[in-house]
């Protein structure tokens, strides 16, 4: 009788860890990447338009200028880019918008003026 008990324990401790692994993946509504290593994390898509001293519009690619292997950018960070993008480079304003996502969920981000506005 011991015998045939410890296998069915097995087989539902190891479903229960199965659900439990399956369920901790998948994101709960309004809620994106509920997993522990991606819960305090903020990333940031975003499109930028930058306008030159001479009135031109190109695109701005804010991602050239994080650190290598970097791919985590926040609000605050993305502002500090753009202070620097108009100030030691030819812009004069960026314009854009994009998207913040956290474990709050996805907010819409607007870029107006080289200010980022959630």
């Amino acid at each position: 009788m011991h015998a045939s008990v410890l296998p069915a324990a097995q087989y539902a401790a190891t479903g229960a860890l199965t659900v439990w692994m399956i369920t901790g993946f998948t994101p709960l509504p309004g809620r994106w990447l509920r997993w522990k290593m991606f819960c305090r994390a903020t990333f940031t898509i975003v499109t930028l338009t930058g306008t030159t001293t001479d009135g031109r519009t190109e695109p701005v690619n804010v991602y050239e200028h994080l650190s290598p292997g970097s791919f985590i950018l926040g609000p605050p960070q993305l502002q500090a880019i753009l202070d620097h993008l108009t100030a030691h480079a030819p812009y004069t304003r960026i314009d854009g918008h994009g998207r913040v996502l956290s474990a709050r969920g996805e907010q819409p981000l607007q870029v107006r003026s080289s200010h980022v506005v959630l």
